[in-house]
């Protein structure tokens, strides 16, 4: 909460008069696709990014009240191809997280830092509310929209599947 959350409320709050003092300005929060949806073993991550979009909107809304030139966008991007899931601090859990959960999370990232950034900036120069970055966060969106409860059946379902994997002893050769 402290990075993901008061990071963006602190850098905002620092930005927000130099930009309302220029008369002109745009905030972008980034938030994530698990700031859409709620995954098992992201708990604390989801809620940091759960609350960044709350923020972010509620910002956006009043700043429109006053009638502010500053527009303000909330990021979601999914799997984008960094580092970002290695450099993570994970918690090894049995049954839940092991050695190479990072590694498997990363091969599901399709969209470079290049694209999602031009993403970002059609969303600033279209003074968009939000932002979806790849077509896993589309996808993960729409699921979410279409089948808002449904959605975490499937979920459990998948990850009692893994953990069922990872709890099973090694087969001997």
């Amino acid at each position: 909460m402290n990075i993901n959350f008061w990071g963006v409320v602190h850098g905002t709050k620092a930005f927000l008069p130099h930009l309302k003092a220029a008369g002109e300005g745009h905030i972008v929060n980034i938030s994530s696709v698990f700031g859409l949806i709620a995954v098992p073993t992201q708990a604390a991550y989801n809620a940091s990014k759960f609350a960044v979009k709350g923020f972010t909107e509620a910002l956006r809304q009043e700043l429109e009240v006053e009638d502010s030139p500053i527009g303000v966008t909330s990021v979601h991007p999914g799997g984008i191809k960094t580092n970002i899931a290695r450099s993570a601090r994970m918690i090894h859990r049995q049954g839940w997280v092991n050695e190479q959960s990072a590694t498997e999370f990363e091969k599901l990232f399709a969209t470079t830092p290049e694209r999602a950034a031009e993403h970002i900036l059609a969303a600033i120069l279209g003074n968009r509310r939000r932002q979806l970055i790849g077509t896993d966060a589309v996808l993960i969106d729409l699921m979410q929209r279409l089948m808002p409860t449904l959605y975490q059946r499937f979920l459990v379902a998948g990850a009692k599947r893994r953990r069922r994997k990872m709890l099973m002893p090694n087969p001997t050769p």
